[in-house]
C-alpha cells in the first residue's frame, strides 16, 4: 500500500520578489529537476524531482510572496509517494529535497 510523505518549509529571504523569482528557475535547472508548471503572475511553481534507484520522485509546490520591497517569503510543500518497503529507504528524502532546493536558491541569489 502506498501513501504520501509530506513536508513543508517556509522561509523569508532578504531579497526582492523579482530577484527571488528570477533565481528559482535557475536553481531548479541546476538541480536538474523537471519544471512541470510555472505561473509568473501568482509566483507559483510545480516541479518534479528525479527518482532514485530505491526511491520515487517528489512533487514540490513552490510559492513566492512579497513581505515588503526587500523581503520575500518562499514556501515549499513536497510530497513523495512511499510504500511500506520504500519508506525505510526513503526516510528523510522529502525533507532533504526541500533543503536541496533552498541551498540551490541561496547559491543563485549569492551570484
Amino acid at each position: 500500500m502506498a501513501y504520501l510523505r509530506k513536508e513543508k518549509e517556509t522561509v523569508e529571504i532578504a531579497y526582492s520578489l523579482s530577484r527571488v523569482w528570477a533565481a528559482i528557475p535557475k536553481a531548479l535547472t541546476n538541480l536538474e529537476w523537471i519544471l512541470e508548471q510555472i505561473d509568473n503572475t501568482a509566483h507559483h511553481v510545480k516541479v518534479k524531482t528525479k527518482a532514485g534507484a530505491m526511491s520515487w520522485s517528489s512533487v514540490l509546490l513552490i510559492d513566492a510572496v512579497p513581505v515588503d520591497e526587500k523581503t520575500t517569503r518562499v514556501s515549499v510543500s513536497a510530497e513523495t509517494p512511499v510504500t511500506a518497503i520504500t519508506a525505510i529507504v526513503d526516510f528523510g528524502r522529502t525533507r532533504q529535497r526541500i533543503d536541496l532546493f533552498f541551498a540551490a536558491l541561496a547559491k543563485q541569489l549569492a551570484t
